[in-house]
């Protein structure tokens, strides 16, 4: 059976902002034909926590995926870096994927346990909660993508390829 793995991404929220890099590893994603899974993306999401969970949550609702891989910028940082975890006020939630294991083999991907205090840690953990409030099968990851530029788009489009594929055999 094919896995479903549903992939978001957010929009620009600075003006100055040309293109979020969540969103343009996603669009080099959409333009590979060598992966051998249902993937579903959900793309340019409004930079609200509200908003963008009630569509996260909506489309995890119509499409079942297996896995779900959220996506934001991190601009400050230089590699792919897979979040732990996710906090709202004193709550804490774990993704239930073994981080350890998923990078295991890929060349330049961290595990960050600083999803950073804005959108990102808020859609995290209300997709985290919503999976174990409504005890789905799924599991969620969430990556923080940097800057990318044509001297590093390369490998960590490669590396996010073989993220995607390990989660997926998991």
């Amino acid at each position: 059976m094919t896995k479903r793995l549903l992939l978001t991404s957010f929009d620009t929220w600075l003006d100055d902002q040309q293109s979020n890099s969540s969103d343009d590893l996603l669009l080099k994603v959409t333009q590979l034909d060598l992966l051998p899974f249902d993937l579903k993306f959900l793309r340019l999401l409004p930079v609200d926590v509200q908003l963008a969970s009630s569509l996260v949550i909506q489309k995890i609702d119509e499409w079942q995926p297996d896995y779900i891989i959220c996506c934001g910028m991190a601009a400050k940082r230089t590699q792919l870096s897979v979040e732990a975890n996710a906090s709202c006020q004193d709550s804490v939630l774990q993704t239930t994927v073994d981080l350890e294991q998923l990078v295991l083999g890929v060349s330049a991907v961290e595990i960050s346990h600083d999803c950073g205090k804005f959108v990102c840690e808020g859609l995290y953990y209300s997709v985290l909660n919503y999976l174990h409030q409504n005890q789905l099968t799924a599991r969620c990851i969430f990556v923080h993508v940097p800057v990318l530029t044509s001297e590093n788009l390369r490998g960590i489009l490669a590396d996010f390829v073989l993220i995607i594929h390990k989660l997926a055999l998991s």
